[in-house]
């Protein structure tokens, strides 16, 4: 199993308050972070693309933090954790260029994941009057194919769809690794897991909350991409989930650190926003909070695998049961706890856990696409 960061921009307004570079303060400990996770044996960093979600998500320009990253960082996979494909929020082919571009700057360490927004707010900002928001699958799944084709034809064939077209046109740069970088797609949803195998197709789970959910949806995965018929030139048969992790040098310390961070108003803006997931009758609607954690949650909250809490040792117990799973890779959401914890949880987990785990030096996603090359 290999490890990842998850980077989103959170940016929540109790911290705002008497502090007017908050914005500015929480871009640049994310890239310090995600340094960290480079010298610390973290193989990814997940950059997100939101837009107009306040306090939840300030990350909107993702392609700019990853060419920064790739100049900042060594052997770090730089993801992106989605880059929103729909025409009416980036032009394909704008985004086929971006994506190659940052394959040259990174040394083909870039990996392409994709998704189709974050609930009403995001989507209807750019798809104004759209009814049923399920629309936007039709609409991802217009371009997907094309970008394969866009990175390998020498000249591109062109396209005429129902939601975008492009005559034939050379599209500049090729990635710098051939075929093209690996392709995900976040799954918001049971269905998406299935889809997204048979297209070949990484699933970044984002999602899985807990171990108990976890495998009904790796099963369908895992039958579906078993049959695939990739959209590109390979199949990147990769299960990514996202978690949360407080890990210091004591139980206590970490533990304090894990309420101390508030998650649960991370959540309450999760389901502020992403209305088109299921929401639970036991989730307060926004502006109502979900309650915060006390210490004497942690117990129920580690033994249902929702986070990683506690020190060094027992963030391994931890980990091995989700690796046993047979998850590809734990991506940590950052953002809640304070910077110098983070810091500190990279560090432990790259001096205790991760060698311990993850015992292969390559990438999977290298070994797929050397394979396909």
């Amino acid at each position: 199993m290999e490890f990842a960061l998850f980077l989103q921009g959170y940016n929540p307004g109790f911290r705002r308050e008497g502090n007017p570079d908050a914005e500015h303060q929480v871009f640049l400990d994310e890239l310090r972070c995600a340094e960290a996770a480079d010298k610390a044996g973290f193989k990814y960093v997940w950059l997100t693309e939101h837009h107009f979600l306040d306090e939840y998500s300030h990350l909107s320009a993702n392609d700019a933090f990853a060419g920064y990253l790739a100049s900042s960082t060594d052997r770090i996979h730089i993801g992106s954790g989605i880059y929103n494909p729909l025409p009416q929020v980036n032009h394909p082919v704008k985004v086929a260029e971006r994506v190659a571009m940052l394959d040259h700057l990174s040394n083909g360490r870039f990996e392409f994941g994709t998704g189709r927004g974050a609930g009403s707010h995001e989507i209807l900002g750019f798809l104004p009057g759209m009814e049923d928001l399920t629309g936007t699958r039709e609409i991802w799944e217009d371009v997907i194919g094309e970008f394969p084709k866009m990175w390998m034809q020498d000249t591109y064939e062109g396209y005429e769809g129902k939601f975008w077209s492009l005559p034939p046109r050379k599209i500049l740069p090729k990635p710098y690794l051939k075929p093209h970088p690996p392709m995900w797609y976040a799954a918001g949803n049971v269905q998406s897991w299935a889809m997204a195998g048979r297209k070949g197709l990484g699933i970044l789970g984002f999602s899985v909350g807990e171990l108990e959910t976890f495998a009904p949806l790796a099963e369908q995965y895992r039958n579906a991409i078993a049959d695939a018929e990739p959209v590109g030139a390979y199949a990147n048969d990769n299960i990514m989930i996202c978690l949360s992790a407080y890990v210091a040098e004591d139980t206590q310390r970490a533990r304090e650190s894990w309420v101390n961070a508030r998650p649960n108003y991370l959540v309450s803006n999760v389901f502020r926003y992403h209305d088109t997931f299921p929401h639970p009758p036991e989730i307060p609607a926004w502006p109502n909070l979900i309650p915060d954690f006390t210490i004497d949650d942690a117990d129920a909250v580690v033994a249902a695998g929702a986070t990683i809490i506690g020190n060094p040792d027992e963030a391994l117990v931890q980990c091995q049961r989700w690796a046993d799973t047979g998850v590809d890779q734990i991506a940590f959401g950052i953002g809640a706890a304070t910077t110098e914890e983070t810091l500190e949880m990279i560090r432990l987990m790259g001096d205790h856990v991760i060698p311990k785990i993850d015992t292969d030096p390559e990438h999977s996603t290298n070994r797929y696409r050397a394979a396909a090359s």
